[in-house]
């Protein structure tokens, strides 16, 4: 509900948020006067709270008042704190259905010889370790100048480079983490090919990445082995040549629309991200679902003191337990390291109105849309079956991201508040604004205007069906916006657990 310049997200809230810069002496909903002015996104109060009592929006506590506040008081870190305690679980409403003739749809995209599907027609230079991430740009910008023309079919070549692979154990879950992101990468749809270049003496050694669960038409080689850095280069035009022979021969074909696999990210949150573009996200993502598609909601540090409302949804009580332990796995972590998980909102996110992580996980949330949860998966574990499911990573957008594509995501949609800019090459990313005015002002960078939802222009429906569509189109080959810039090689981040010995 619209009322002078503000949204009231439930009839059970106690504050509403500005829709505009909201002016001292402003009727709010329940009669009240703005007492203070309040900015766009941020919180104002339209019933008494009482100090100790629960903060709501999206009918769910957020937090609880430090002191009193009166009706058209502004609500954020000076009178409100983050509290653990939860309201109980408003069941979620009607989700939005994919029709018989979504069901029917398929995009064009690139069968590979394992059977799954790409949106894009990449090869990948992945290094084993950071001693050979110089080499690996080299050799990507020696074959993009070279090779690439003779190539039309090929996306083009795509360096996967990083800071670990040495000074870390050999067991454990810090190399654990790494092969299985850097094997989900060689192996992902989007790689017609895959070429991995290593020092030669590090601790992630070649030869752990076998054939076996690998992409087909990867090879590899050792720096030392090749004679040095130029030799190196030289070598790999050669390997890369033939790679390049048969790669870009490939041609687009209709595929299911079930085939897309969707990472849902946000970041540079603001106070309107939960508003507009992430429920419209969600919407998006129902009807994926509702046509066998992959939607996949991380970052488990930005759903805490929300995943109640994702095990209310859990397909079976196993998948709520398991989305459970690694709730505790993390309030555990970050214990042990002096911190708190509701040190996350940033400074920027606070400033676009967002108070405590509950506010900012209840909105995260949204992306999730309405339908069942059905996986849970470790990070960068390889994701299967169809509707929503999770995928434990932290909240660290290109870390969490890194984890989506290597477990299969083959588009990503990212929505922001502020204007995070952001490419996660192989897999296009599709940006979200949240707000028109951020939109506007960064056009350039941005792919789809959620503003238009809190001007009242379009529903939240509409625009989720305008961002499935969206994904359709970008899975079939049109071009992001972030794609257009050259993101995505930079981008490659794996989570880093362990000692750096």
């Amino acid at each position: 509900m619209n009322v002078s310049n503000t949204i009231l997200l439930s009839p059970a809230d106690n504050v509403a948020v500005a829709n505009g810069r909201i002016e001292i002496g402003t009727v709010l909903p329940g009669g009240a006067s703005a007492t203070a002015v309040i900015e766009p996104g941020h919180k104002v109060a339209i019933k008494p709270i009482a100090a100790g009592e629960a903060v709501v929006k999206y009918a769910q506590a957020i937090g609880r008042a430090t002191q009193d506040i009166a009706p058209g008081e502004h609500v954020h870190s000076h009178n409100l704190v983050f509290e653990a305690g939860r309201l109980p679980v408003v069941p979620p409403s009607e989700a939005e259905h994919a029709t018989e003739a979504d069901r029917a749809r398929t995009f064009m995209g690139f069968r590979r010889a394992d059977g799954r599907a790409g949106t894009r027609n990449f090869i990948g230079i992945v290094a084993s370790v950071n001693c050979s991430a110089t080499v690996c740009h080299s050799i990507a910008d020696t074959a993009n100048r070279t090779l690439l023309p003779k190539y039309p079919g090929i996306d083009g070549f795509v360096p996967i480079v990083h800071g670990q692979g040495c000074g870390m154990s050999g067991t454990g879950d810090g190399m654990m983490v790494l092969h299985r992101t850097l094997a989900g990468y060689a192996r992902h749809p989007n790689f017609g090919g895959v070429l991995m270049v290593g020092l030669g003496c590090e601790v992630n050694q070649l030869t752990l990445y076998g054939q076996k669960g690998v992409a087909a038409g990867k090879r590899h080689f050792n720096i030392q082995d090749a004679g040095g850095s130029r030799k190196s280069v030289e070598k790999a035009m050669g390997v890369l040549a033939e790679i390049a022979e048969e790669v870009g021969q490939l041609k687009r074909e209709p595929i299911p629309v079930s085939e897309i696999v969707v990472g849902l990210q946000c970041g540079g949150s603001d106070g309107m991200s939960g508003i507009t573009a992430n429920p419209a996200l969600g919407a998006a993502v129902d009807i994926l679902a509702g046509v066998g598609g992959i939607g996949i909601l991380s970052e488990t540090t930005e759903i805490y003191g929300a995943e109640h409302l994702l095990a209310y949804r859990a397909a079976t009580p196993e998948i709520a337990k398991k989305l459970d332990g690694y709730v505790k796995w993390w309030e555990d972590h970050v214990a042990k390291h002096g911190a708190s998980i509701d040190n996350n909102p940033s400074p920027g996110n606070k400033r676009g109105g967002l108070t405590t992580i509950l506010e900012k996980s209840l909105g995260a949330v949204a992306k999730g849309g309405q339908t069942p949860l059905n996986g849970v998966f470790g990070y960068a574990e390889k994701v299967t079956g169809n509707g929503l499911v999770f995928m434990d990573t932290p909240g660290y957008d290109p870390v969490s991201a890194t984890g989506q594509v290597a477990g299969g995501a083959n588009v990503i949609v990212f929505t922001t508040g502020r204007g995070s800019c952001f490419g996660c090459r192989p897999t296009p990313s599709i940006k979200v604004a949240t707000n028109s005015t951020m939109y506007h002002q960064m056009e350039e960078d941005m792919d789809v205007n959620c503003g238009v939802i809190a001007s009242g222009e379009k529903t939240i429906a509409g625009m989720g069906r305008e961002i499935f569509e969206l994904i359709v189109e970008t899975a079939s080959g049109r071009k992001t916006k972030s794609e257009d810039f050259g993101y995505g090689d930079n981008e490659f981040v794996p989570w880093h657990l362990g000692a750096t010995l």
